[in-house]
């Protein structure tokens, strides 16, 4: 089953969000949204396959003395190096080209001086095309393709202590046709309805959110100043359906674990605070940075209660989660940015460790980013993932009107017109359906050579 990469194109369509979405030390109101398209040839076919991924301010690359304006050509650095490697030769299979492709974009990171998680981003767009592109050549879905092991993964390459795992051991044998949105709540987002101010005919507020869209699991974002976040808990406690469930994100906002159990125990002393804690937290999100979460133990005082803590921005390569079980963290989370052989092997890992693996977004919108990732997080068996980037953008109204009407044919059961006439994700009692992404090749059903025609003439290429 051969594989070659002969032709790598980029283009880019610039985004605003409908509001700014604060989290950690960046407020985001605009970014590039980078698709990649690719020609495949796979056992003699040559084929398209297609990804995209917003680049976001402040996440790949956490660094609060630049700007990103400055930070943006690392970001091209890396996806325009990965693809300088995709194209480089030809291999015997899809996991072949992988191991190719990521142990020689880390060791040039390495070299630059690019951090693991940026530079995993290249890796990750690049995978998730050529995926793309093969599934379409083999006419069947990516689920498929992992049961049968069409990719000729081994896992017990990536990892010894996986040795014998297939993943038809990882992933989900009947993938969830729906999934439960875990509503981001911003560290700047307004939460009763007198603070909105938009009218575009989607939700703006957290009670506005509630009533419109029935979620009852959500995504607390904390900032590491009693003084905000204390006032910020007890407010959601009078906000929150009593029935909710959520996870709080410490933003990589405390500089060691002692800091952050003393926040803990601040935040346990107020009645209200303490009694949601209580009833509805599931876990605790990367609270230390990335610089230092992996450095020690994560060590407790022994009268505290700590509730189970996983990484995230941590999370950079191969090396980081079987180092976050060792030093005592529950788990991780997956999103597609970190790559799919990786998040299949941390699956496979936390299934060995009776660990968590979370779903998570990183202001995904369709139609490209969100499907495939959505796919992904079905075939992985993961229920509830966290979800903001329809909540921050405008449906899909950026996009030609032309590929908004393809979405609605293709995936009407995940998108439905909103109130002001542009596609939004449609969510139900706080869910969504993705049964036609897993009908799709790789959670996309459009067409690379047609649907996208438009769109890559409108856009800026890079």
């Amino acid at each position: 089953m051969s594989i070659s990469v002969k032709q790598v194109a980029f283009a880019t369509l610039p985004m605003q969000t409908r509001f700014p979405f604060k989290y950690g030390i960046a407020s985001m109101t605009e970014l590039p949204h980078l698709m990649v398209y690719v020609s495949v040839e796979w056992q003699g076919e040559v084929v398209q396959g297609i990804a995209s991924e917003g680049l976001p301010p402040k996440w790949f690359t956490k660094q609060a003395d630049t700007t990103f304006a400055e930070d943006l050509p690392a970001f091209y650095d890396v996806i325009h190096h990965a693809a300088d490697l995709a194209v480089e030769g030809e291999y015997a299979n899809f996991f072949s080209w992988w191991q190719h492709l990521y142990h020689e974009q880390a060791k040039w990171a390495l070299e630059m001086g690019h951090p693991g998680l940026l530079a995993n981003l290249g890796v990750s767009l690049l995978e998730r095309a050529v995926l793309d592109g093969i599934c379409r050549a083999s006419h069947t879905s990516l689920h498929v393709a992992l049961q049968n092991n069409l990719l000729e993964i081994d896992l017990g390459a990536v990892h010894p202590i996986l040795e014998g795992m297939t993943p038809r051991d990882v992933i989900a044998s009947r993938p969830h046709k729906h999934l439960y949105i875990r509503h981001t709540i911003g560290l700047g987002d307004p939460l009763v309805r007198d603070e909105e101010e938009l009218d575009d005919g989607l939700p703006v507020s957290l009670e506005a959110v509630i009533a419109n869209t029935g979620c009852r699991y959500f995504k607390i974002k904390v900032c590491g100043n009693l003084g905000v976040d204390i006032p910020r808990l007890t407010r959601l406690a009078q906000i929150l359906p009593v029935d909710s469930k959520f996870t709080i994100d410490g933003n990589e906002q405390y500089e060691d674990m002692k800091h952050f159990v003393e926040h803990i125990g601040e935040w346990r002393r107020i009645k209200e605070v303490h009694a949601l804690l209580e009833r509805g937290l599931l876990f605790l999100e990367q609270p230390l940075h990335r610089d230092v979460a992996l450095e020690r133990p994560l060590t407790q005082p022994s009268d505290v209660d700590l509730p189970a803590v996983i990484i995230d921005e941590a999370d950079a390569d191969l090396s980081s989660l079987p180092k976050a079980f060792e030093l005592g963290y529950a788990g991780t989370s997956h999103k597609n940015c970190k790559g799919i052989i990786k998040g299949l092997a941390n699956a496979a890992l936390v299934k060995k460790h009776d660990g968590i693996l979370s779903g998570e977004d990183l202001a995904n919108v369709g139609p490209i980013a969100l499907l495939q990732d959505c796919a992904m997080m079905s075939i992985l068996g993961i229920k509830h993932v966290e979800r903001n980037g329809h909540h921050y953008f405008r449906g899909i109204s950026m996009w030609p009107e032309c590929v908004q009407q393809r979405v609605l044919e293709l995936h009407g059961d995940l998108y439905a017109l909103s109130p002001k006439g542009f596609p939004a994700l449609s969510i139900q009692a706080g869910k969504i359906s993705v049964g036609s992404l897993l009908k799709a090749p790789f959670g996309c059903a459009l067409d690379p050579t047609e649907d996208f025609v438009t769109f890559a003439r409108s856009a800026r290429a890079d």
